[in-house]
């Protein structure tokens, strides 16, 4: 048997859960690395409460917390708020900043360790978070696939076309340092490159998985797309072609649009 792991509120939810959809409470307690007594407590704490709020942790004997009236919901419901709402410049926590928050907040002097601690209680670990463009629109994105994507599979079924969705990126030569050892105080140097550099990548990659690819030493213009669709073109002789791009100017210019138009197969 496993040496019983520490656990926390969403540990606690996701064994639960998976005993109540018919998992054998000995392979929960497996792959949760615990006892199958303390998966039956859970789930007898699930019941008794008949809510996930049963598993919150319950008080127990010995020195009082110092910060009582902060309990697990109090505390997620200061993370799960951008740290810029309590004045920080960025929206990401730290522990140093929780710190700061709630000594101020609840005028109470406790650890760094403390407040580990307990973020782990609360059910929540150290992240890094999923980029997500604030330029996205959501609306347009919607209309896209009411309205646009409907018409696409219309055209590929009518021509029996290949679909691809063609994109691109840059990748920045730029030298990146890691971390080393040095003296206290005595930062090291190392002898880098002031050339910047980069290579535009552009690719298309098909339904199925086919992909074309080419790669550049210069920033990607209306010639550089042309170029591209003409090498698809000739990769399928004799089949027609459809190509999903965004609206990058290289995409949308009156040049490409012009050959497009000049295609029969495109």
């Amino acid at each position: 048997m496993h040496e019983a792991k520490y656990s926390t509120y969403d540990i606690r939810v996701r064994a639960v859960r998976a005993c109540l959809s018919g998992m054998p409470v000995a392979n929960v307690a497996k792959a949760y690395q615990t006892h199958r007594s303390t998966v039956h407590r859970w789930v007898v704490r699930y019941e008794n409460e008949n809510s996930e709020k049963g598993l919150f942790r319950k008080p127990v004997s010995g020195r009082p917390r110092k910060l009582e009236s902060l309990d697990e919901l109090g505390l997620s419901s200061i993370v799960l708020k951008p740290a810029s709402d309590f004045g920080y410049e960025t929206d990401f926590w730290t522990c140093r900043r929780l710190l700061q928050v709630i000594r101020k907040e609840y005028e109470v002097e406790i650890s760094k360790w403390t407040i580990w601690r307990r973020l782990r209680e609360a059910g929540l670990t150290y992240q890094k978070p999923e980029r997500k463009y604030f330029e996205a629109d959501e609306a347009k994105r919607q209309k896209w696939i009411e309205e646009e994507l409907p018409h696409i599979i219309e055209i590929v079924k009518q021509y029996r076309a290949i679909l691809y969705f063609e994109d691109e990126s840059n990748i920045s030569m730029t030298a990146l340092l890691g971390k080393t050892w040095a003296p206290r105080g005595k930062t090291p140097v190392q002898r880098v490159t002031g050339n910047r550099g980069g290579i535009s990548a552009m690719s298309a990659i098909s339904k199925r998985g086919d992909l074309i690819f080419t790669l550049l030493e210069k920033r990607i213009a209306s010639d550089e797309i042309i170029h591209f669709l003409k090498q698809i073109l000739q990769h399928h002789k004799r089949r027609h072609i459809v190509v999903v791009m965004d609206q990058a100017h290289p995409h949308t210019s009156k040049k490409t649009k012009a050959f497009i138009e000049s295609q029969k197969r495109l």
